[in-house]
């Protein structure tokens, strides 16, 4: 299967080309606008590898992804909260598959019902939403959940290692919904809340505790209908040093006083100078999912999964999700054509040797029901390395 990467030599396509090369199913091409880069990157990689020049924003692109016979083309190249879905329909054109890395949250949910008719009739599968969100937190819930009567409470938190690589299209996408308000399911209803102002504080397993404030993600509006939460789906972003934590707050309190218009604007200059806090911080960094709801016996229960990442490798697991599903499209693994988002697509299991190869530890725990979300009572299972 051809596949082009787009963005490949970036933060994120960089590390889906280097698991991607050398595979015998998968013929690579390296994409970007900068073919020097390009080129420097796909000459470090096994395998059958090329470097392609292209502009998905130029005109043109479908022809150029038709005339390379492209077979699937892997979207990296963010942010995509203002993004149209050209380099989809491109795709669609050239009849190729589609998996992007996408967490905007318009940009995921309203995926499916713009990009269906047209991977239909291209007999092609579409996939969005192929990272830590939706596609690696739904099989997370999936796996908490299984035999649960019903699900009251989804809380997820990421959190990142301050020292990781960060990349300003990432700055970018947190900035553009910093302090404007966010449709969220609490108390049973729809509210808003502005994001990342109101930090909380959140226990990790492996991790000192930090405060974690609302991120504005598909999640936060496909799980309470798709799991039929009762209570609330809660969405947060840790960073380790409290300091950078309580800046984005300043950030969110400006916005929404009118004082700062366009804080993405600031992506640039953020990127630069937070490499400062680096000393105060580590290269370890994680996630945790919560579910609250009904077990299998009807009781009242509590359950949380932990994964941590060492090393800064923690910018390993968005990608997951896409080398999982690339994977199978070049196996041959049937996939209805069509438009979905990633959500329910794989299994926290397929996940698994991703975890073991960056040698990432993860935790399975169960919380008493009726104390705060903070507090743990029984390990049940132990380290995946």
């Amino acid at each position: 299967m051809k596949t082009l990467v787009l963005g490949g030599y970036g933060n994120f396509g960089a590390r889906i080309c280097r698991a991607l090369a050398g595979d015998a199913n998968i013929e690579l091409l390296v994409a970007g606008r900068n073919a020097v880069q390009a080129r420097r990157f796909a000459d470090t990689l096994d395998g059958r590898v090329s470097a392609v020049p292209i502009d998905c924003n130029a005109p043109g692109f479908s022809q150029a992804l038709a005339a390379l016979h492209v077979d699937l083309v892997i979207h990296t190249a963010g942010p995509f909260q203002e993004q149209s879905y050209a380099v989809a329909l491109a795709a669609a054109s050239a009849g190729a598959h589609y998996i992007d890395l996408a967490d905007g949250r318009r940009f995921v949910c309203d995926f499916p019902p713009a990009l269906q008719h047209a991977f239909q009739q291209a007999g092609k599968t579409a996939i969005s939403g192929a990272s830590t969100v939706p596609a690696l937190s739904s099989a997370v819930v999936d796996q908490l959940a299984t035999g649960w009567r019903a699900l009251h409470a989804i809380d997820i938190c990421i959190a990142p290692a301050q020292t990781a690589p960060r990349g300003k299209a990432t700055l970018a996408a947190v900035l553009s919904y910093c302090g404007k308000p966010v449709r969220v399911w609490r108390d049973g209803q729809w509210t808003q809340a502005p994001g990342w102002a109101a930090p909380e504080r959140v226990e990790f397993k492996r991790l000192r505790p930090r405060i974690g404030a609302l991120c504005d993600i598909p999640d936060l509006e496909l799980f309470p209908a798709r799991y039929g939460v009762r209570d609330r789906v809660m969405f947060r972003a840790a960073l380790e040093v409290a300091a950078t934590q309580r800046a984005f707050a300043v950030l969110a309190a400006l916005r929404g006083r009118g004082l700062l218009k366009q804080p993405e604007r600031l992506a640039g200059l953020l990127d630069r100078i937070s490499g400062v806090f680096d000393a105060l911080g580590t290269p370890l960094g994680g996630m945790v999912v919560r579910i609250e709801g009904l077990d299998p016996a009807g009781r009242p229960a509590r359950r949380a999964w932990h994964i941590t990442a060492d090393n800064d490798d923690g910018p390993e697991i968005p990608c997951m999700a896409a080398i999982l599903l690339a994977r199978k499209l070049a196996a041959g693994d049937a996939m209805a054509a069509g438009a979905v988002t990633a959500a329910g697509l794989l299994s926290l299991a397929e996940f698994e040797p991703e975890f073991s190869r960056w040698g990432m530890v993860t935790d399975i725990v169960d919380e008493a029901p009726g104390a705060s979300r903070e507090q743990s009572t029984a390990a049940m299972s132990g380290a995946l390395r």
